[in-house]
């Protein structure tokens, strides 16, 4: 395993972590918890939060290691003169031509945006209208010790099966820490709350079935290896309030609104504008 593997492996990213936070240096540069959450919200069109969690923790080490390749080819490509040469900068020139015409457009928008008001009688009467949009559906906040053999999972069952409560809880961070193989272990195998299926069908099954507290009395065999699972916690399926999906709906409805204002504001443009 190569000293980037090994490193990536050891950062185990995840969303809790602070997003100023310094991850790694390549060169002196450093690339923090905020440079990797902007690129993987750009890469997933700020869908990353639909992604499961076992497959995000992968996708979040795939693009710290495309920006550490970045900072290494960049750094390089100073090193090599790359940056004042005439190919160079005419690509440069260009780029920035075109941004400007970009950032220009995006401000002009968000100023037409930032004019569109929405009164609180249709922020409620869509609420009321559309509730549906709003269920949540049951989650459960989990850890899990991740073995490859049944036999160490049960060993580790063993040790778990009498206790109870917070002793219980505790000595399962304190096992997951030492024992699982899985990233998330140095956590204490935590796993954070997730809803139905975005776990694999096995450990889904299993993880909604348990009550809050308890731990699996058998092994839970997935294509990673065999699971034991803890619940730290449950919330059942419910439908948000009115004051927690207010401004979602808010931002909603200005966007609906501005599709209209856009259009009569671009007809307008377009018939004063000189086009031939």
């Amino acid at each position: 395993m190569n000293k980037v593997t090994m490193l990536l492996s050891a950062l185990l990213l995840t969303g809790s972590m602070a997003a100023a936070k310094t991850l790694v240096t390549v060169n002196g540069k450093a690339i923090t918890q905020e440079d990797v959450n902007t690129e993987l919200m750009s890469a997933t069109q700020g869908r990353a939060n639909q992604i499961p969690a076992d497959r995000l923790e992968t996708f979040k080490k795939q693009v710290l290691q495309q920006l550490i390749g970045k900072e290494i080819i960049f750094d390089d490509a100073k090193k090599s003169g790359i940056l004042n040469s005439a190919e160079y900068k005419k690509e440069y020139n260009r780029l920035v031509n075109r941004m400007k015409k970009e950032l220009a457009v995006q401000v002009w928008q968000k100023k037409l945006l930032d004019g569109i008001k929405i009164s609180d009688k249709e922020l409620k009467d869509y609420y009321n209208k559309n509730k549906a949009e709003f269920q949540e559906k049951e989650s459960v906040h989990a850890r899990h010790i991740l073995v490859k053999t049944e036999g160490e999972a049960k060993k580790i069952i063993a040790k778990l099966k009498n206790l109870h409560g917070d002793k219980l809880k505790a000595k399962f961070i304190e096992l997951a820490k030492k024992e699982s193989t899985g990233p998330s272990g140095p956590k204490g195998g935590d796993l954070g709350y997730f809803s139905q299926g975005q776990m694999v069908p096995a450990f889904n099954d299993k993880v909604f079935s348990m009550k809050k507290g308890t731990v699996t009395l058998a092994p839970v065999k997935t294509q990673f290896g065999y699971h034991v699972i803890y619940v730290e916690d449950k919330k059942p399926a419910m439908t948000r309030s009115f004051n927690e999906v207010k401004t979602f709906i808010e931002q909603r409805l200005k966007m609906e609104k501005f599709k209209k204002v856009f259009k009569q504001k671009m007809d307008e443009l377009q018939k004063k504008a000189t086009i031939k």
